[in-house]
């Protein structure tokens, strides 16, 4: 039985582990579970999958649930993530979102731990470092996002020297064709609807800006030892194909499936065995698949990211603090949609690259451009 210990169980990539995990209960024991501040669904999660440790973000949310479950261990902040990440247990599953992600995953490492994870920020932050340690341990980084999990698949069994280009495809978001001067009136709402998959709010805007896209490229970078310009996105509306590899003779392979992501989190958990599941299968007959080039011109988010990938050093976690701090804002109407990439590209054009490549040096760059952001277009700047 392999014991799974879930960061961030009560969000949307932790409620779709579990329910993998539902359908193969004599397979997987929960160690622990975490949240940030919807305790009343982890309450409702710990008597289902009796974990040993609850995490919350805060003390009093953590005291509460030991009162209420005075059986298990509780712990709180970034300290119980890590505790977390780094207990008695076969696979950690990262499941939070941004960067707070980071510090327990690079623990988790270091502790030996295999991650199924979807927390693309501690790779596009501390791509250079994480995957040092990963390598130094010997452990198993398992992607969960669908395109990252579909090359990994296509990339079973083949040597990294045959490997001519990556495709990661993109559904478009919600505003696929949409010009810039349309852009500048969208609405929270309207960014959050989106056309096919279920997910966080950060990421759902994060795929309306494109911004997504452009992550997930210097998360591909350093996950599958390419340079950034053997990365390309490509539009594919049905997200149906999750992404391709090209190889050097021209033949691409592409893995496919309904745009659920119970399914590569089930391949994750499992490997390098699959399992049957009630998912429902792929129907071809009558499908039709269509592909475009993305609109850099109007979604200048990728070419930002492709950008902060070249720069290297402590740019993309720069790139990305002030990205998310700028998204965290347009969720609370403070600024306009447009000008979440304008900003981050204004601070990126403007920041001093002083810090080492440590996890210390990473997070105080990530430190640095939130306070940028806050500083000028926080609450008291209205």
């Amino acid at each position: 039985m392999k014991k799974i210990s879930i960061l961030g169980s009560t969000g949307s990539i932790g409620t779709q582990t579990l329910s993998v995990i539902s359908q193969n209960r004599e397979a997987f024991e929960v160690t622990a579970l975490c949240c940030g501040s919807r305790v009343e669904d982890l309450a409702r999660q710990i008597p289902i999958y009796h974990p040993t440790l609850a995490v919350t973000a805060d003390q009093k949310d953590a005291l509460t649930l030991q009162h209420q479950f005075p059986w298990i261990e509780v712990a709180w902040g970034e300290e119980g993530l890590i505790q977390a990440a780094t207990m008695d247990c076969d696979m950690v599953v990262n499941g939070l979102m941004g960067i707070r992600g980071f510090r327990p995953t690079f623990e988790a490492v270091m502790a030996g731990k295999d991650i199924a994870f979807a927390n693309k920020e501690t790779l596009v932050a501390g791509g250079e470092v994480v995957m040092a340690a990963v390598k130094s341990k010997g452990v198993r980084l398992l992607p969960v996002d669908s395109e990252h999990s579909a090359i990994f698949q296509c990339l079973e069994g083949n040597r990294p020297d045959e490997v001519k280009r990556i495709i990661l495809t993109a559904s478009g978001g919600p505003f696929r064709g949409w010009t810039k001067d349309r852009l500048d009136n969208v609405t929270p709402t309207q960014a959050l609807n989106h056309p096919n998959w279920s997910m966080g709010p950060k990421i759902t805007i994060d795929s309306a800006t494109m911004m997504n896209k452009g992550l997930e490229v210097i998360e591909a970078k350093w996950l599958f030892d390419l340079p950034e310009n053997q990365i390309d996105i490509l539009i594919h509306p049905q997200s149906i194909i999750h992404s391709m590899v090209e190889f050097v003779d021209t033949s691409v392979l592409a893995q496919m499936g309904l745009p659920d992501m119970r399914l590569p989190i089930a391949y994750a958990l499992n490997y390098p065995d699959r399992r049957p599941n009630s998912l429902p299968a792929l129907d071809l007959a009558g499908m039709s698949l269509t592909f475009e080039k993305p609109d850099r011109e109007t979604f200048t988010a990728i070419n930002l990211a492709y950008q902060a990938a070249a720069m290297g050093g402590t740019y993309p976690a720069a790139m990305n603090g002030a990205n998310e701090a700028l998204v965290d804002l347009f969720l609370q109407k403070k600024i306009g949609f447009t000008q979440i990439t304008q900003i981050t590209e204004d601070i990126l054009s403007h920041y001093d690259d002083c810090y080492p490549l440590t996890p210390e040096g990473i997070l105080a760059a990530d430190r640095e451009t939130r306070e940028v952001v806050t500083m000028k277009y926080g609450e008291n700047n209205q």
